[in-house]
């Protein structure tokens, strides 16, 4: 597993923020960000220039770069040779909006009537963190990117389980990646009103939205029987995807179809709802969006669900949007490993209106079991659910 997020470069650096509460909140107070009435959010502490020489960067946008980083780690963490795997291995890489940076910076051309950038179609488009992960690792295998809103990277997990178990490939790299805090982009989502100008506080009372937040998650999926062949060191365990749509609304979620999403991803794990230990939810912080998944927890786990701790890690690493069903991934991935489910930092007080759930209020806490499920809920209605374990 590899990550780039607001908590630094790894998957260490992440899971100790996520362990322990720890926020990696920006400041947005420069000159470029006057216009917004939303001060924060969850950047990573990135640059460029300490991972790519300035030739390369020409032809990288941010969210490329972030990609390319994140699979370096999971790929050497793996001890893996994707050069050697041939058509055998696929590259899946989500997005939900691609190269965001470069298409602002093409626009300030056109009204400044400054030349553009010549590589702009290239960087910009939502394959691009894709291309340029499969040519850095040379990854010649099935190459797809997955456009899904926030569950694109879950999605793309989901469909690199599928490619394996349908023996189209033995191996998937797999992920997704976003870099979408710059002015244009933070006044658009403040248009949609779904932006907390002071914290994000999920399924508490008071909840007022979102953190944005940047970054990108890749995970290496392997045949169980190849990666114990070549002695792989083996993590964790993808063993369901559930996947289903709305078809309601472009903003507001459908509880019955989320529980549905993750009632087929427990069916396609052969798990019941006792046996899940512990929840990474989707949590977003905002009112309709956390109650519609309060709601729909409730439906697949019924009595279970005073049980099962459930946590929104986003208020300490942002909402990734594309990348976000990844990242969390990971953090549901060491969270069954280490036996801690990570706090819901910010929480205020229940929301009686809401459905009643352990949502793990501001302080860790152990879990026993080794299953767990992490939720994606998207925009247009695109549901998707993963249950994973430790090893």
């Amino acid at each position: 597993m590899g990550c780039v997020t607001a908590a630094g470069l790894g998957v260490d650096a992440l899971w100790q923020a996520a362990r322990d509460g720890d926020p990696k909140v920006s400041r947005l107070d420069g000159d470029e960000f006057a216009r917004s009435h939303v001060k924060i959010a969850a950047r990573a502490p990135f640059d460029m220039a300490d991972h790519f020489t300035p030739n390369q960067a020409r032809t990288l946008d941010r969210f490329s770069a972030l990609a390319i980083v994140a699979a370096g780690e999971a790929i050497a963490a793996a001890k893996a040779e994707p050069r050697e795997w041939g058509d055998r291995v696929a590259l899946i890489i989500g997005t939900g909006i691609g190269g965001i940076e470069t298409t602002a910076s093409m626009y300030g051309s056109f009204t400044s009537g400054t030349r553009g950038d010549p590589m702009a179609i290239p960087k910009i488009m939502p394959n691009a963190a894709a291309c340029q992960v499969a040519m850095t690792y040379g990854i010649t295998g099935t190459l797809l990117a997955t456009a899904g809103a926030c569950s694109s990277s879950a999605q793309a997990i989901g469909l690199g389980l599928q490619l394996i178990r349908a023996g189209i490939v033995d191996r998937a790299i797999v992920g997704g990646s976003e870099a979408m805090v710059i002015p244009s982009s933070m006044l658009a989502w403040e248009m949609l009103r779904v932006l907390t100008p002071t914290a994000q506080r999920p399924f508490s009372k008071g909840r007022d939205g979102m953190m944005m937040g940047e970054g990108a998650g890749v995970m290496v999926l392997e045949r169980l029987d190849l990666a114990q062949e070549r002695g792989a060191p083996i993590v964790g365990m993808l063993r369901g995807y559930g996947t289903t749509s709305d078809a309601k609304d472009l903003l507001r979620a459908d509880p019955v179809r989320s529980s549905a999403a993750i009632s087929r991803a427990l069916a396609d794990a052969e798990v019941a709802p006792s046996d899940i230990a512990y929840c990474n939810a989707h949590g977003t912080g905002t009112i309709a969006n956390d109650s519609a998944e309060a709601e729909a927890l409730s439906l697949v786990f019924g009595e279970h669900l005073p049980k099962l701790a459930v946590s929104s890690t986003k208020p300490i690493h942002g909402h990734l949007i594309g990348a976000a069903g990844a990242v969390e991934a990971i953090v549901t991935v060491k969270a069954l490993n280490e036996g801690i489910a990570p706090p819901t930092i910010n929480f205020l007080e229940p929301d009686p209106a809401m459905h009643p759930i352990n949502c793990v209020p501001n302080t860790a806490q152990p879990i026993s079991g080794k299953i767990g499920i992490s939720n994606s809920f998207a925009f247009g209605g695109i549901n998707c659910s993963l249950v994973l374990s430790a090893v």
